[in-house]
């Protein structure tokens, strides 16, 4: 011990009392979401008078040990108590008795008063003496005698598993029942869990340990963040709602370690990866997980460890899927002996960096994987080319001997059986494929071009861009024969412009167009459709100009069937929806003879030009067509992604029509559920389902990917409906947002039906004179355009605003306006929002009245949408005195939906009925949830009152007592807390 050098003068200093911890990112606040609890109970704990004297703090790298500590160390400032800050540095552990001369240095200038007659730096003095002659007693002597003699003080040693043994076993060795009541002893130490919390892996050192688990001593080991706790953390630091994809891609990566977390968070925010919608945060799709540099922490400690651990660790980043069998694997693909992977495996446990994935109860680990998984991608990231391949093959061999052993039915236990199986906890799905898309040789190219295609037909439509259009690019790479590369590019196009990647769809569209030779009739038509919807989807309106005139398809020397498809939705797309129909009628009378003796191909190529015309007849008022082509004949002759574009276009128009009933019979009879559609059909079924929530959450990632402008009519519909769903809720800010947005944008029936929702918008806000401006400026418009649909929604708005306004006549001839378009389409929505309207005209016979409105209840209850019940009901009591079930039967359903300030009128309604509105607490608290919705809206207070029906006074009244009962002071908290989906009164505000 003499003969060892000890530490340099400069290493006797304490950190400055008033530092923090070393690592920036650990004293970042947003890091502390899910430790409140756990700080409130420790510091309650450790100033107790009969608190403990020594408190260990553990938990795993990046998990946020020095922000705890840190933060107990401000608490102990704000409640006036010393405080010494010391942290251990890696190279500490080499310098004996370090530790302990920094406690006993950081100790003396607090020595009690008066002290024992020796000089004021005795303590110090001896135990630099018995450092310099490496006496560990002399040293253990000094620093119990410093903890025994120390005024009231907080000693906080960050990071003490650096700290050297000597140091540790003479802590170790204290009495603490010696050391002065107020002295307390926190340390900070380093301790490994397993991959996703499972078994430990490394721990503390024993000294460590020993103190841990003395008598008097207190362990508290911070857990990793649970999901709601990083949505804690992104909603702070980006300032939104986070979206739950989000959250759960932040979680997933991160695997709940805040420090990882703030890497993915930084990263996203630098790469502008995330975008905010409706006051909520969204990653947009597709966006891959940043890489880690070489300086962060997760990085540099796989870095430390050296070989064979890298080579190991870069081998598991591919193969851990693989389970127990992956070692194996491991050791084929390297060239590593079975004990170096061992050793490997081994020291990347010790050091954190995987953990062992627990079996059945006695059983051995199921196999490995990283602890973050953020790390397991840069490592594979950072692979090279001939390694990636190396390792893909491997993996691809492994999992069909696999699969080709569950065939023969020869698999056995043990090893092999691991094997068989992906682990839990990979993604089944795509796995193989992202292997095999990363294979450049050594693999039978025929034999990955179908596997890749097949997965990528089981994916589709891959709303989360998981894969799809990656494999179908490596499978049109190594496609050999021209025929199956020309599929395969056919089908990229329809997947391309499915998942939104509408440049990637355009492009490839455009291609096979210039270069038709190979490709058939159909195939030909559906380039054309998917060139026009990916113009029209990035709102190009030069290419769309120039996809409407006949000159550029007969430039590409395209057959007519080809020419008519395009031009004519191209027309559409620009809302020029009788010039396409005078284009498809005219061609359907040339062509309808000769084609009738055709074959297959002839018959398919039909169906395009057929479904549009039946579009824009419909469009038009003319219904018929339409729904015979519901039951199309020459469907089974088109190829799966025909079938599923002619659906979708058909289902869009049935959920544009409210026809919930006929789409979901579309669906049924075609094979598809309704969780394959696009991300704009499946916004408009959850809105008629009446799942509000996940109509906006779809919406806010259709906005975020583009997936919005459409050519058919049915499209346009998710801004003016998402802005009906926000109005509902009481958020007029947001509802006019997106109206403005969708503004410019949209063409015919689209800007009519803006018109609707925008007329409603200020008909809430008690602008009557400007809502019947619109309403009238978008019927002239239909006139103009001659087009019907969508007019009865237009019709029976300005029913309601010519009766709020005394035009009798009026609201009397639009009634008679929307029973004629109702007969015309023959639609239910139409029919019923005729009979609502008409009980509502003044001066009818009651039997009359009362005979209009149980018709409309019992239709709205047919056709099962839980919104337009609710309005149905509330109209329906509101217009005769209905009976009080109507109005409770309304009043649930608006709550189902969430529609709070429909919910709002609702119980106006039931208290005007002299009837007891259901739980009193629940409406109060509904009651100021809306009214600070209306405040975070930047709505005045004579905005408010006109939404609500109340008086200014009684508004400002309202607000009083609001800001009263959750303490606040301004508008500007309320908006605070509104937008960032804390609720009122707590401390997260």
């Amino acid at each position: 011990m003499g003969n060892r050098s000890g530490p340099a003068a400069d290493d006797f200093a304490a950190k400055p009392s008033g530092a923090g911890p070393a690592d920036g990112a650990d004293r970042d606040p947003a890091h502390l979401p899910g430790r409140e609890r756990a700080l409130a109970d420790v510091r309650q704990r450790l100033f107790a008078s009969e608190g403990p004297n020594l408190l260990v703090v553990e938990g795993e790298r990046g998990v946020g040990r020095s922000t705890f500590v840190h933060a107990l160390a401000t608490g102990a400032r704000a409640d006036e108590r010393e405080v010494s800050f010391l942290v251990c540095d890696p190279e500490d552990g080499r310098r004996p008795l370090l530790l302990a001369l920094r406690l006993v240095k950081a100790l003396a200038p607090h020595r009690q008063s008066p002290p024992r007659p020796r000089r004021a730096d005795g303590g110090a003095a001896d135990a630099l003496a018995a450092v310099e002659r490496g006496e560990p007693a002399a040293m253990g002597r000094a620093l119990v005698a410093a903890l025994a003699q120390s005024a009231p003080l907080t000693l906080v040693v960050d990071d003490a598993h650096h700290a050297d043994t000597e140091s540790l076993d003479l802590l170790g060795g204290v009495d603490l029942e010696r050391v002065a009541p107020d002295v307390r002893l926190v340390l900070s130490v380093l301790r490994h869990r397993g991959a996703g919390r499972h078994t430990p892996g490394g721990g503390p050192s024993g000294g460590v340990e020993r103190l841990a688990n003395r008598r008097g001593a207190h362990r508290t080991v911070l857990p990793r963040l649970e999901r709601a706790e990083v949505a804690a953390v992104v909603s702070r630091r980006l300032h939104a709602v986070a979206d739950p994809e989000l959250v759960c891609e932040a979680h997933d990566m991160s695997g709940g370690v805040p420090a990882a977390v703030d890497v993915l968070l930084t990263a996203w925010s630098r790469n502008g990866a995330t975008r905010t919608v409706d006051d909520r945060v969204l990653l947009c799709p597709g966006t891959p997980p940043p890489v880690l540099p070489d300086e962060d922490r997760f990085v540099a400690a796989l870095r430390a460890l050296g070989e064979p651990s890298r080579t190991v660790a870069a081998a598991l980043s591919v193969l851990w899927p693989l389970g127990r069998a992956a070692a194996t694997h491991v050791a084929e693909a390297t060239g590593l002996s079975a004990a170096l992977v061992d050793d490997g495996l081994g020291a990347l446990i010790a050091a954190g960096i995987v953990g062992e994935l627990p079996g059945p109860e006695g059983a051995p680990p199921r196999g490995w994987a990283f602890s973050v998984p953020l790390l397991e991608h840069t490592v594979r990231r950072r692979l090279g080319p001939l390694e990636r391949n190396r390792l893909s093959v491997a993996a691809v061999a492994a999992v069909r001997d696999a699969a080709a052993a569950r065939r023969a039915g020869t698999q056995e236990a043990g090893t092999q059986g691991a094997a068989a199986e992906l682990l839990a906890e990979a993604d089944p799905d795509t796995y193989l494929p992202d292997r095999l898309a990363e294979v450049d040789f050594g693999l039978d190219r025929r034999r990955v071009v179908a596997e890749l295609a097949a997965a990528a037909d089981r994916l589709h439509p891959d709303p989360g861009r998981r894969g799809m259009l990656r494999w179908l690019r490596t499978a049109v790479r190594f496609a050999e024969e021209p025929e199956v590369r020309d599929d395969l590019i056919r089908r990229y196009v329809g997947m391309a412009y499915t998942a939104g990647e509408y440049e990637a769809a355009r492009r490839a569209a455009a291609s096979v167009l210039r270069d038709p030779a190979g490709f058939g009739l159909v195939a030909l038509q559906e380039a054309a459709a998917l060139l026009v919807g990916s113009a029209a989807a990035v709102g190009d309106r030069i290419w769309l100009d120039r996809l409407a005139s006949g000159r550029w398809w007969r430039m590409q020397g395209l057959p007519p069937a080809v020419e008519v498809t395009g031009r004519a939705l191209a027309l559409c797309g620009q809302g020029r929806w009788t010039q396409a129909l005078a284009l498809l009628r005219q061609t359907g009378r040339e062509e309808d003879d000769a084609r009738a003796a055709q074959g297959d191909e002839a018959r398919a190529a039909r169906v395009f030009p057929a479904l549009f015309r039946a579009v824009a007849e419909l469009v038009c008022g003319e219904p018929e067509r339409f729904v015979r082509s519901l039951t199309l004949p020459d469907m089974n002759e088109l190829p799966r992604y025909g079938r599923y574009a002619v659906t979708v276009i058909q289902v869009d128009q049935l959920l544009g029509a409210g026809d919930l009933r006929e789409a979901g019979a579309v669906l049924a009879r075609r094979g598809i559920t309704e969780k394959a559609l696009p991300a704009y059909s499946l916004f408009l079924w959850h809105h008629l389902e009446g799942r509000w929530d996940d109509a906006l959450a779809v919406a806010r990632r259709a906005l975020v990917s583009g997936q919005v402008d459409m050519p058919t009519p049915g499209h346009h519909l998710l801004p003016e409906r998402m802005s009906a769903v926000l109005l509902a809720r009481g958020r007029t800010r947001s509802a006019q947002y997106f109206l403005d947005e969708a503004r410019g944008r949209a063409t015919g029936p689209s800007e009519s039906l803006l018109d609707r929702a925008e007329a409603e918008l200020a008909r809430t806000l008690g602008d009557l004179s400007g809502a019947e401006q619109t309403l009238r400026r978008g019927l002239k418009a239909a006139e103009a355009g001659g087009y019907v649909y969508g007019t009865d929604e237009l019709w029976a708005a300005l029913v309601q605003v010519c009766l709020d306004t005394g035009q009798v006549s009026a609201a009397a001839e639009c009634v008679r306006e929307l029973e004629r378009v109702a007969q015309r389409t023959g639609q239910g929505r139409a029919h019923l929002l005729h009979l609502r309207a008409a009980a509502q005209l003044p001066g009818q016979d009651a039997t009359v009245v009362q005979d209009l409105l149980r018709e409309a209840v019992g239709l709205a209850r047919s056709r099962s949408q839980p919104f337009e019940t609710a309005e149905t009901l509330l109209a329906a009591a509101s217009a005769s005195g209905g009976p009080a079930p109507w109005l409770y039967e309304a009043y649930q359903l608006f709550g189902d939906v969430g529609a709070s300030l429909w919910r709002f009128r609702t119980r106006a309604a039931i208290r005007e009925s002299r009837h007891p509105v259901p739980g009193r607490k629940q409406a109060t608290a509904e009651n100021e949830q809306l009214l600070a919705v209306l405040v975070a809206e930047g709505l005045s207070n004579r905005q408010i009152a006109a939404v609500l029906g109340l008086s200014e006074d009684a508004v400002a009244n309202r607000l009083t007592r609001l800001f009263a009962r959750v303490g606040v002071r301004s508008r500007a908290e309320v908006v605070a807390a509104v937008r960032t989906g804390h609720p009122l009164g707590t401390p997260e505000r």
